[in-house]
């Protein structure tokens, strides 16, 4: 009697052990991010290079924008836009990723350069890394220097306050990014103006057959659009838009 007793108190103890363990709140782990010791110096620097890297990728697209042929692209593409007078035909979308993609052919060149002059040879230890950042530099700056207009190069020297640079080495490249970056939307602008006319013309007329016509209160964009997107698509607007573009970085 004894033994079953004890059998039975046993069983009853592994049941309600087993129930509380399910019935039991599910733990949730933690995690947590702190300051140690590094055992040896290599620890150190590669916990500074990954630091170093993710500051990189969330600078990556403002670089872009700031050092290539983006801003360019993507300003005359939108003029084209507003030019021809459709609100989101293309969307944004289209226009941002047509942008990148006009980029990447621009710059294609460039960044073989940099990749052959300074990530292989750093890749292969055969460069320190503050070797490779001024290798990289050169093929940046030649893209740079050759859009950028003397005028707007001279102001931010003169705002600079520095001493007038003996060639164009000497040219800091924090002043030469805004610089470079001025002139590019000039020749945005200009290109934008340039795209504007046709069509401003198109308006001009239909606006002034209706006037003709009598029919004030008709609004001259809904007649005139359709003939705008006409005479875009038969004179391959789109080709002469992008070509021209690219052969404004030549």
């Amino acid at each position: 009697m004894t033994k079953r007793i004890l059998i039975i108190l046993t069983t009853i103890a592994v049941v309600t052990g087993l129930a509380a363990a399910a019935f039991a709140e599910p733990v949730i782990p933690t995690l947590s991010i702190g300051v140690g010791k590094a055992g040896k110096p290599g620890d150190a620097s590669t916990v500074i290079q990954i630091f170093f890297l993710m500051t990189v990728l969330s600078l990556a697209p403002g670089l872009m924008m700031m050092t290539t042929s983006f801003t360019r692209v993507v300003i005359v593409l939108s003029f084209l836009r507003q030019a021809i007078g459709t609100q989101q035909a293309p969307p944004n979308q289209i226009i941002v990723a047509l942008s990148l993609f006009i980029t990447f052919f621009v710059m294609g060149p460039v960044w073989q350069q940099v990749n052959s002059q300074a990530i292989q040879p750093y890749r292969a230890a055969q460069i320190t890394q503050e070797e490779a950042l001024k290798r990289a530099q050169v093929p940046m700056r030649k893209f740079m220097l050759s859009q950028t207009r003397e005028k707007d190069l001279a102001l931010f020297l003169n705002l600079s306050k520095m001493a007038r640079p003996r060639n164009a080495d000497d040219i800091p490249t924090l002043t030469l990014i805004p610089a470079f970056m001025i002139s590019e939307l000039r020749t945005a602008f200009q290109i934008g103006f340039l795209i504007f006319i046709p069509f401003l013309v198109v308006d001009m007329v239909v606006a002034s057959v209706l006037m003709s016509m009598g029919m004030m209160m008709l609004p001259p964009v809904m007649i005139s659009l359709p003939f705008k997107i006409l005479l875009f698509v038969l004179v391959d607007g789109w080709g002469l838009v992008i070509g021209s573009l690219i052969k404004s970085f030549g």
